[in-house]
């Protein structure tokens, strides 16, 4: 399992220890993962999800992963996100058209 966000992309970043004395270390920014369970009003289930706790109050923020997902970038999320945006926009547009 990579440690990347399924619906930001938000990946791990290396970057330097630097001491007192000047002298640099390789080390690596983890993500803040968590494994969360979403609901999707749309498709009217459960998904479990491994996202960054930014992502997490991101999706709050926009009214719940069916919005969050609509709204957001193919290329930033992972193929599971892909599929469920698929779905919920097919979902929605049928509810739409009846």
């Amino acid at each position: 399992m990579s440690r990347a966000c399924e619906l930001t992309g938000k990946a791990v970043l290396t970057g330097n220890n630097v001491s007192h004395a000047n002298n640099k270390t390789k080390r690596r920014f983890l993500p803040n993962l968590c494994d969360v369970t979403l609901q999707s009003e749309a498709l009217g289930q459960n998904v479990r999800l491994r996202i960054t706790a930014h992502a997490l109050r991101s999706v709050e923020h926009r009214g719940g992963l069916d919005a969050f997902l609509v709204k957001a970038d193919a290329s930033e999320l992972s193929q599971r996100a892909r599929l469920l945006k698929k779905q919920i926009t097919k979902k929605l547009a049928e509810e739409q058209a009846a």
